[in-house]
């Protein structure tokens, strides 16, 4: 995995902090009851059995404002660039953005549940970041992140979950960052569920892919975001049941 640079990332992470603490805390705080993001999420996401049978496989995005698309127009959310993408390689698939801006571990741990009640065949949980820019103990992330990883598994028994890796500031030194990294892939082996790599690798401190906050990719930066997890999910969404009709079918037009 490349590095982002120590001073570069403590740079975006300043912005960061600075973006936390100024927002208008109804877009940036998960409130008691149904988040708002959620239940439109939910209310559009396909019914079991007939649209999510007839579209392929339907996957489930939660996270945080990088996964909601802060600052872009819904369809240039990475989510629905990987539903172009998907669609662009033979394999329909329905993606549901359940993303929060300014949501932390225990906030996706409040909601986890009630997000769950959408169909999903793939699951795709990114979480942390806003813990490590408040530097909250890592312990305690590491305990709602494996909290909302047993619930998913225990709601969606065949779903395919995937962890989102995410980093810490290097200000808030050495010996929190590696425990911070090291979190997820210990997470990831210890609840058998796949690692994508860094979400913002190849983006995170670059001016000409970010916002004008430094800290949100733009339309540029999030299609790079989007091919990211894209070379994660790519294998599974060709492998998944659901999507094999289409792929065969994509398959012999091509060589018809």
């Amino acid at each position: 995995m490349k590095i982002v640079s120590a001073a570069l990332w403590t740079c975006v992470c300043t912005g960061m902090l600075s973006a936390v603490a100024c927002a208008p805390a109804g877009k940036d705080k998960t409130t008691r009851g149904e988040p708002a993001a959620t239940r439109v999420a939910v209310a559009t996401a396909p019914t079991p059995g007939a649209a999510a049978s007839e579209r392929g496989p339907t996957v489930l995005f939660i996270g945080t404002s990088l996964t909601a698309g802060y600052g872009l127009a819904p369809d240039q959310a990475f989510p629905m660039l990987i539903e172009h993408k998907a669609d662009s390689a033979g394999i329909p698939i329905k993606v549901v953005n359940a993303g929060v801006s300014g949501e932390t571990s225990a906030g996706a741990v409040h909601r986890i549940d009630w997000v769950l009640r959408a169909p999903a065949d793939v699951v795709v949980i990114e979480t942390g970041a806003n813990d490590a820019l408040r530097g909250l103990p890592v312990a305690a992330a590491r305990a709602n992140i494996a909290t909302i990883l047993d619930r998913t598994k225990a709601a969606k028994p065949n779903a395919k979950i995937f962890l989102v890796q995410m980093e810490a500031p290097p200000n808030l030194g050495s010996e929190y960052t590696t425990r911070f990294h090291d979190m997820y892939g210990e997470l990831a082996r210890e609840k058998g569920v796949a690692l994508i790599p860094f979400l913002l690798e190849g983006v995170a401190g670059d001016p000409d892919l970010n916002q004008g906050d430094g800290v949100h990719p733009n339309a540029t930066g999030e299609r790079i975001v989007a091919e990211t997890v894209w070379q994660a999910l790519e294998p599974t969404l060709r492998a998944s049941p659901r999507a094999a009709p289409s792929v065969a079918g994509a398959r012999l037009s091509a060589t018809s």
